[in-house]
């Protein structure tokens, strides 16, 4: 197992992390698993043309809008309920093959963190289980 730390900058922000991942990872080939320890902050694959970023900002920021204004029970902060609602269906892991150190994607495939409520600094959690 291994641990990476993420400092996000902004409040909504996507963080390319894939080179982190595999500057861990020199020669292992099998399955790497991802995990966020967090419930305001998701981890996927995404498309990263220039810009694309901030579509995904955009469409963050769209089901925010379009999540009801209730009166959360959320303890500490009922306000930011919405950014944990996007966390859990986002997803706060992600599992991938990785051959010979290099992490398997698709062509336009990165590996991203969305922070959902920052900035903070987001600790992440690598296992890795050997073919």
């Amino acid at each position: 197992m291994k641990n990476l730390i993420i400092n996000s900058k902004k409040d909504k922000e996507v963080i390319d992390i894939t080179e982190q991942i595999e500057d861990l990872f020199t020669n292992e080939t099998g399955i790497i698993n991802i995990f966020t320890k967090h419930t305001t902050a998701a981890l996927t694959t995404a498309d990263l043309d220039p810009g694309t970023d901030m579509d995904y900002i955009k469409v963050l920021d769209f089901l925010k809008r379009i999540i009801p204004n209730l009166n959360f029970n959320h303890p500490h902060d009922p306000s930011h309920f919405p950014d944990h609602f996007l966390s859990s269906i986002i997803g706060t892991s992600i599992t991938l093959p990785i051959k010979n150190g290099e992490i398997i994607l698709g062509i336009w495939q990165r590996i991203i963190l969305i922070e959902l409520n920052g900035p903070k600094s987001r600790d992440i959690i690598i296992t890795f289980l050997k073919s």
